[in-house]
Parts: structure tokens; sequence; C-alpha cells
């Protein structure tokens, strides 16, 4: 069972507080369809972690893309924004979970390797923002994930030492920026991950399938 002896709790955003990951594998084969390039099963492995800015460099060098980064973020943005603002929720239990948080007197904070402009569609239209004390996404810092640099920049947004945050992440570059950031961390479960389910749960503290586990008992 996962510990509360915490000061700060710390969530990615795709796959761990909101069910969106379907989203960027629909883009991609359609992105690459686009330009006449068939889809790699692989491809979501490699892009892990990294960056909006990180991905646009990888597809252009890696399938010879044309057009500049500025220009394949933006058509992704396109594509993109109206799914985060009418299909994308949060996962089951996410808001209680946070509201619980809030009653404990536990400070939050998002730290995402998406595009400012999506996190912000996606949060007005879900209510996230309300419980959020600090908002941070990777296009901050040098480096994305498993690099700790964007988990360390919530943290001391929030003014709390690492060793008292958890991180909440779904995926192993993000884990594994959590533990170089020197926090804990919880994995949650998503069903784009499930192929490394054994591996996520063997890199992390704690693991939940739902934040619904967490919840106390309502008197």
């Amino acid at each position: 069972m996962m510990t509360n002896d915490f000061c700060a709790a710390i969530f990615d955003l795709d796959g761990t507080l909101v069910d969106s990951m379907w989203i960027w594998k629909a883009i991609d084969i359609d992105y690459l369809g686009r330009h006449g390039i068939p889809y790699d099963e692989t491809l979501q492995d490699k892009i892990n972690g990294l960056t909006f800015y990180e991905t646009a460099v990888f597809f252009k060098e890696n399938y010879g893309i044309r057009d500049s980064t500025d220009e394949i973020q933006q058509e992704w943005n396109d594509m993109a924004i109206e799914y985060y603002r009418t299909k994308v929720f949060p996962k089951p239990g996410a808001i209680e979970y946070l509201k619980q948080l809030r009653r404990r007197g536990v400070k939050t904070g998002i730290a995402t390797s998406n595009s400012g402009e999506l996190l912000s569609a996606v949060l007005t239209s879900t209510g996230l923002a309300e419980y959020m004390d600090s908002i941070h996404t990777a296009n901050e810092i040098k480096k994305g994930k498993p690099a700790p640099d964007i988990f360390l920049l919530v943290a001391e947004d929030l003014g709390v030492d690492p060793a008292d945050c958890m991180v909440f992440e779904d995926i192993i570059p993000g884990i594994q920026a959590g533990h170089n950031a020197g926090m804990r961390v919880c994995s949650v479960y998503d069903e784009y991950s499930v192929e490394r389910q054994e591996e996520i749960i063997a890199q992390s503290d704690y693991h939940i399938r739902s934040f619904t586990e967490l919840l106390e008992p309502s008197r």
C-alpha cells in the first residue's frame, strides 16, 4: 500500500492523469500517412519521454520531413487540440484524489512532456487546473525525461524538497526521471504501456491500477 508521508504530489499528464495516449498513435499514423510513410509499431517506444520539440526533431531526422520543426509541431497541435478539448477525460478517481490531497494540505503539480497549448486545452476542459499549485512543461527545460529537470523544476516551484515528493507516472522514462530527481515514484496503469507493465512495476516504489485505490472511505 502506498504511503502518505509526502508533502507534494507531482503528476505526469498523458496516460497518468488523463486517458489520452491513444491520441498520439492516431496522430502519428495520420501525420506519417500524409507524407506517404508507413507507421512503425516501435515508434512510441522510441519517442516516449521526449519533449514536443525533441519529437519533432526525431521525425525530421528519421523520416526526412521537409517541414521545419516549428511547422511539424504546429500541424500536430492543429490535429490534437480538438481531441484534447472534447475527447480527453481524467482517469477514474483522479479528480477525487486531487481533492483528497487538497484536504490533506499536500501540494500538487504537473510535469509533462506535452505542449503548453494542449496542456491548457485539457486542463480547462477537464477542470484539472483548479487542483494544481504548479504546472510546467518539458519545453521549459533543456532535457526531457528520463532527465530529472522537469520534476526538479516543479519541486522548486512548489518550495518542496525533492525527497518529500511523490511522482505519479505511467512510462519508464518518467519513472526514471522521478528517481533521478531523488523522488519516490508511484506508477499508474495505462493500457498503452501494458507490454512493459512488469518492468514498470519493478522500477516503481508503488503501483496502482486506478486512483480509486487511493481514495479514503467517505464518512
